[in-house]
């Protein structure tokens, strides 16, 4: 069961995604907020497993609560789930270390598999957030490549990474078991001198590993 806490301002909005939360399999509502003002509280009582997080919300906003999880519960992934398209949003979200980032258009069923797909590992994000990345990173001056004596099939998986694949779409699309991919992730890490997911990407992305 997924314990996922609500940050939304719009009360119909957060009604209708505690409802739809709570009608889908092996996910649990925590709760429900308007604001981040008590996201302390909140999150050292309820402990919630993902976060579903506003950004324009009054009082303490969610690039506010963003950042207070992302430091004091970093084991505990945020999706952001909001109307802003622009540039200075999306990339803020990203930097401060959002998992996610779904605009509040995307259909319920979409909604509940970003969920599932970042518990697994992943890093959904609607189309058209996913293209505004790539073209950021395809406009980013090119830099020789630095060999970290990655295998083959180590850098196959840290590509897929960077695509945004959760640890089962990778070990579906290898052909392997999800406890070898997090192995050869482990290695992945090490050669990389990193210690997460978010480090892995943006390492392999500035210094064109893959």
């Amino acid at each position: 069961m997924v314990n996922v806490a609500v940050f939304e301002d719009n009360v119909l909005l957060r009604e209708q995604l505690t409802e739809l939360l709570s009608t889908a399999g092996e996910i649990k509502v925590c709760g429900s907020w308007e604001n981040c003002a008590r996201i302390a509280k909140i999150m050292d009582f309820y402990r919630p497993d993902l976060v579903l997080m506003d950004i324009d919300m009054p009082v303490v906003n969610g690039l506010e609560g963003l950042r207070f999880i992302i430091r004091n519960y970093p084991d505990t992934p945020v999706v952001m789930l909001t109307v802003f398209e622009d540039d200075e949003h999306v990339f803020d979200s990203i930097c401060l270390g959002a998992k996610g980032y779904l605009l509040k258009k995307t259909s319920p069923e979409k909604i509940i598999e970003a969920i599932h797909d970042t518990m697994n590992g992943g890093s959904p994000m609607s189309p058209s957030i996913a293209r505004k990345v790539i073209r950021s990173f395809a406009a980013i001056k090119q830099v020789a490549p630095k060999d970290y004596n990655l295998t083959k099939r180590e850098k196959d998986i840290l590509l897929s990474l960077v695509n945004g694949n959760s640890y089962k779409m990778i070990a579906a699309e290898l052909g392997i078991s999800i406890n070898t991919v997090r192995q050869y992730i482990r290695s992945i890490y090490e050669k990389l001198e990193v210690h997460s997911m978010n480090e892995a990407v943006a390492k392999a992305i500035k210094q064109n590993v893959v």
